[in-house]
């Protein structure tokens, strides 16, 4: 079965050119999150961490 797949990806023209292709959008997106990781604001950092702590934020309890 393997080798049925392995021949019929051989026939395909430019094929190589798929795997660069994610490896490329898998880079780039990547080095935008370490980007915006590093140039983020510590006001905004410590403002969206305390979120889940906030009393406005916790669901309301519906009683049945």
């Amino acid at each position: 079965m393997l080798k049925f797949v392995k021949n019929h990806m051989e026939s395909i023209e430019g094929i190589a050119t798929y795997p660069m292709i994610s490896l490329l959008i898998f880079f780039v997106f990547f080095a935008l999150l370490f980007w915006w990781v590093f140039t983020a604001g510590k006001d905004y950092i410590k403002e969206v961490s305390e979120l889940p702590l906030e009393k406005d934020n916790q669901p309301k309890e519906e009683v049945l």
